[in-house]
């Protein structure tokens, strides 16, 4: 009977482990470092890290959005922003710690991650960032990023 209850122990704590934890150890080595680079990224932003900017981004970004204004019910559109603006707005976004919350989203996807290239999205409080990322001298650095405000259909 103790062989049981032990058996179902371990079988309950790898049942409600948290899925993140699978998730995790099935991905590359490529996909945990191209993962970790748009983790940077938000984390930058959302915890006022600009170090992060520079860990993550390679300094040749090119970074354009549509932000929806629901004033004019229109887009403001190819809002562009260069690596050193992104920088400076890691420095100060969220330097109040209004703009994120507990609940604010930070998902990240992985489409594909290749030897030398790699796609990605991010849902985060701004909106979806759809990323572009290369292998840099060995390093995983986001190269292109074009973003959208929340959908005004969703």
């Amino acid at each position: 009977m103790k062989v049981f209850l032990k058996l179902c122990a371990v079988a309950a704590f790898l049942f409600l482990s948290p899925p993140a934890l699978g998730q995790d150890a099935s991905m590359t080595s490529d996909e945990k470092s191209v993962h970790g680079a748009i983790q940077d990224y938000v984390d930058a932003l959302y915890k006022v890290e600009p170090a992060k900017i520079e860990r993550s981004v390679d300094p040749t970004l090119r970074k354009i959005g549509y932000w929806y204004d629901p004033d004019s019910k229109a887009y403001n559109d190819n809002l562009s922003m260069t690596y050193q603006q992104l920088y400076d707005l890691a420095g100060s976004w969220n330097k109040d710690g209004d703009r994120v919350t507990a609940d604010s989203p930070q998902e990240i996807t992985l489409y594909e991650v290749n030897d030398k290239t790699a796609t990605g999205k991010l849902t985060a409080e701004w909106g979806i960032d759809l990323f572009h990322l290369a292998k840099v001298d060995d390093q995983w650095k986001i190269m292109n990023i074009i973003w959208q405000s929340p959908p005004k259909n969703k």
